[in-house]
């Protein structure tokens, strides 16, 4: 008989605080954070505005520093890599899916999908051409490919901006906000197929205010003047 083998913590946060400067007043953001994510969590973490919940995800997707604490990225002390180190994680490793689509419009789907292999130094047409194509398929937009981005709905976009973020088979998916922008059941459609990639192995952190969107995730953290309030686990 088969053990079945524990989930892998991917991300372990220790006392994490983070202050800003403002003059000589300074903001405590972030209190004193315990948080465990392991390998194929769909995490949605939820508070009002000011609750530090955006300065924690820029602190999971290496985009912002913290002031005291420890930050493991796959067992390994973020705090020991240099910024150039933290770029090629970022790329090698996260997905990034925002509120704003942050797609070129002078570059067709296609080109836009391609750029994080762009930016790898994936230099061979014909392969990025056929992986555009397949996480444009799997987003079911791929009759899309040469079309202005200009030219889509803002769910389309926001279809494009997922199959960006897969292309480079990222362990983890940040996704702030992914269905701000858009109409109910636009946003409906995008988080069944953020909870698809979920269930085919991805690992999702997702940041949103809207309480519809609880029932997608695994686990439910609530936050509250730079702490955690409550945890709900839905599996």
């Amino acid at each position: 008989m088969k053990s079945v083998q524990a989930p892998q913590p991917l991300i372990v946060l220790k006392e994490i605080n983070k202050s800003f400067k403002q003059g000589k007043q300074e903001s405590h953001v972030l209190k004193g954070l315990d948080l465990t994510i392991n390998e194929g969590d769909f995490v949605m973490i939820m508070g009002k505005s000011g609750s530090g919940k955006t300065t924690l995800m820029n602190i999971i997707g290496f985009l912002d520093r913290i002031s005291t604490g420890t930050y493991l990225f796959r067992g390994e002390d973020v705090s020991l890599l240099n910024e150039n180190q933290k770029s090629e994680y970022r790329n090698a490793f996260f997905g990034f899916v925002f509120q704003q689509f942050f797609l070129i419009d002078s570059l067709n789907v296609q080109q836009n999908v391609e750029l994080p292999m762009v930016y790898k130094g994936m230099n061979n047409s014909k392969e990025k051409k056929e992986k555009a194509q397949h996480f444009l398929d799997l987003v079911g937009i791929g009759d899309k490919l040469k079309m202005k981005t200009s030219e889509l709905s803002g769910g389309q976009q926001q279809r494009v901006a997922i199959a960006r973020a897969l292309i480079n088979d990222p362990l983890l998916i940040m996704a702030d906000e992914p269905t701000g922008a858009l109409d109910s059941e636009t946003g409906k459609t995008i988080m069944e197929t953020l909870k698809k990639l979920n269930q085919e192995g991805k690992t999702i952190v997702m940041v949103t205010h809207d309480e519809d969107m609880t029932a997608y995730a695994t686990r439910v953290i609530r936050m509250k003047d730079g702490a955690f309030e409550e945890e709900v686990t839905t599996v």
